[in-house]
């Protein structure tokens, strides 16, 4: 059974959000996406700078089973990302929830309010 950390929120596309205290959002695979994908092998992720609208595609990740893209939660910049990744992508499997790929500052009106909380994210990998 995949954990789902109560804390944090989730999207249908199998990412976890963290609000860390400047109001960015921190953004993962979960446990649920790592263990489907198997051995994770490449990340491709956004530039510092760019802007993204919620739910398009931001970047990659590939595993030895197959390439799936990976999607933004909300409306904002990329702030940060995590140059560990690309040097050690296995990562995620060991940790899926330590291991974070992007920060996002969100636009003014956008939030992570729509977005799955963990009952109801546990309740979409059980189906």
């Amino acid at each position: 059974m995949s954990r789902v950390p109560a804390d944090l929120r989730y999207t249908d596309d199998h990412e976890w959000i963290r609000t860390e205290p400047d109001g960015s959002l921190t953004v993962g695979i979960t446990d649920h996406a790592q263990h489907t994908l198997g051995d994770i092998v490449f990340f491709e992720l956004p530039k510092v700078g760019t802007k993204v609208e919620a739910g398009r595609p931001v970047g990659t990740v590939e595993s030895v089973k197959a390439a799936s893209e990976l999607y933004t939660p909300v409306t904002g910049e990329i702030v940060e990302i995590n140059a560990d990744v690309s040097d050690e992508p296995e990562a995620v499997n060991s940790d899926p929830y330590d291991t974070w790929l992007f920060r996002i500052k969100p636009k003014n009106g956008s939030s992570s309010n729509g977005l799955l909380d963990a009952k109801a994210y546990q309740k979409l990998i059980e189906e």
